[in-house]
């Protein structure tokens, strides 16, 4: 990291499957995971064949709502950012550990999901939606599986502003740790990997969501620059190819579950456009 100065473009540091493994709570492979959404945004995400991951420092905090949006989510502990100021790169003075972190986070996506079909994920999740709301539930295993083969090396390739770019996201998978957010230090021993705070919540206010998330990050040093000179910018939310006729096909997509006020009949004519048959309950 000595080497990489904070404006220094890089040489395209590719993507890594899962290279943080041994970091995070991995669940076992036949583990469900479960996604609540409004109707709405799964036939849109049915649509465009992609699975939608939020820029983790872009989460907005919904006062007076049902959705408890972390707005911390990603960043450096209260009581660790105060030692990462202090900690300074030999070759680049005015650039800190604090500084990277923040930089990190910038450029860390989440697609998040609960280990439980609870009554918590219904009531704070897919809000807001005419049609109702509706709960995917994967099997861990086949999403991992069908995930990492697209961001092989070689496989994947982005696309900004029209332009094809090296594929620079790492994929990590693991459930969430929570902690006393307020007072734990993760860079008591040493600096942690900017992955750990991605993984690290407030107990307090989130346990009961029992989170498992899947993450793509980017280095958080250096500048990525395009093919017509201009900066990599790093937009508030990525769409991951995923095709939802194949996952339901192949098991990856167990039953739709729908909530009580959900319009079924609307669910099935909309699915029905892309010629995918489910199992809705």
């Amino acid at each position: 990291m000595e080497e990489a100065l904070k404006n220094q473009p890089l040489s395209y540091p590719l993507g890594l499957i899962e290279p943080c493994a041994r970091l995070l709570t991995i669940p076992h492979d036949r583990q469900l995971l479960y996604k609540v959404m409004t109707v709405e945004n799964l036939i849109r995400s049915v649509g465009g064949n992609y699975l939608h991951f939020n820029r983790v420092d872009r989460y907005v905090d919904l006062s007076g709502s049902n959705s408890l949006a972390d707005i911390n989510d990603g960043q450096q502990l209260l009581k660790d950012e105060v030692a990462n100021s202090r900690i300074k790169f030999e070759k680049a003075t005015d650039f800190t550990a604090a500084d990277y972190y923040k930089k990190s986070r910038s450029r860390t996506y989440a697609c998040c999901f609960s280990m439980e079909n609870s009554n918590y994920i219904w009531e704070h999740y897919g809000n807001g939606s005419t049609k109702g709301k509706v709960c995917l539930v994967f099997e861990f295993s086949k999403l991992r599986a069908t995930l990492n083969k697209i961001f092989l090396p070689g496989n994947a390739v982005l696309e900004c502003n029209g332009m094809k770019c090296h594929q620079i996201f790492s994929i990590n998978y693991g459930i969430i740790e929570y902690v006393d957010w307020d007072v734990h230090e993760a860079n008591k021993k040493r600096l942690p990997n900017p992955i750990t705070y991605t993984y690290l919540k407030d107990k307090i206010k989130y346990s009961e969501e029992k989170e498992f998330r899947i993450s793509l990050s980017a280095i958080g040093v250096g500048t990525f620059t395009l093919k017509d000179g201009s900066n990599l910018h790093f937009p508030d939310s990525l769409n991951v190819p995923f095709l939802f006729k194949t996952a339901i096909g192949n098991g990856t997509l167990r039953p739709i579950l729908c909530a009580p006020e959900t319009d079924i009949d609307y669910l099935y004519e909309e699915l029905n456009k892309y010629k995918i048959t489910a199992d809705i309950k």
